[in-house]
């Protein structure tokens, strides 16, 4: 059974290859989208080129919604996005995939009923299919080649939902197995660094050494550090020291 996340439904209008379908049905699933309708398939349905082309994805396609024609496919719905590169003269609102995900999850979230329709690969959608949606999604793409493959084009808008909807993390950290170095363990380590600085006349000439200290401390403010490379930095110091202590030159 679909999820029971509220999502729009992707329509797949006419599709020609069973590979396409399947990479448009992992393109959902990479995003959490199940809700999958395809209008009267080319090659007939169902189709092994699209299951192995799915990889991992195939429970869409064992639950997607087979329609003979587009009317049927949009039957329960209340608002339809049509996605096409292409000028057609249409007087309807065209939109990005971001602003049109917004809109989506807006009116899926007001308890509406929302459809987003992909044309098949060789031409796209016609205009009389056009003609049934509310508003139209077009990727700004190089003007020069603006097809864009069907899993491609899936892709873009599911992910565009996802960033509507999602806990989408924009930067993060991975620490391994670390922990921040604490304010107290970057505050020991500057003084470390500060109290051998100055054993080796560093902090020269006396006029400017308050200067250089704040300068050195606000380096290592600009350089948010783990506990493990305060740690190495500390070593570091002791074994130089160490070294110039043996006689090294």
């Amino acid at each position: 059974m679909p999820s029971e996340n509220p999502q729009p439904a992707f329509v797949l209008v006419r599709p020609q290859m069973g590979e396409n379908i399947g990479a448009a049905a992992r393109a959902m699933w990479n995003f959490g989208l199940d809700r999958l309708r395809i209008v009267a398939p080319r090659d007939g349905w169902p189709n092994p080129k699209a299951v192995a082309m799915s990889s991992g994805a195939g429970r869409l396609l064992d639950e997607a919604q087979l329609c003979d024609d587009l009317p049927d496919a949009l039957s329960d719905c209340t608002f339809v996005f049509a996605t096409t590169a292409r000028q057609r003269g249409l007087t309807k609102p065209v939109m990005s995939p971001e602003a049109a995900m917004q809109l989506a999850a807006e009116k899926i979230a007001a308890g509406e009923k929302i459809a987003v329709l992909f044309g098949p690969e060789r031409a796209g959608l016609e205009n009389e299919d056009i003609a049934k949606a509310n508003a139209i999604i077009s990727v700004p793409v190089n003007p020069e080649y603006a097809s864009l493959n069907l899993g491609q084009c899936v892709l873009l808008v599911a992910y565009e939902w996802m960033r509507r909807v999602g806990d989408v993390v924009h930067e993060s950290t991975d620490l391994g197995k670390g922990d921040w170095a604490t304010g107290q363990e970057v505050e020991k380590l500057v003084e470390h660094y500060e109290e051998r600085l100055e054993e080796a006349g560093f902090f020269y000439p006396p006029a400017k050494a308050a200067n250089m200290k704040l300068n050195l401390r606000n380096l290592w403010s600009r350089m948010r550090m783990t506990r493990a490379d305060v740690q190495m930095l500390h070593g570091i110091m002791r074994q130089m020291v160490r070294w110039k202590e043996r006689g090294g030159e």
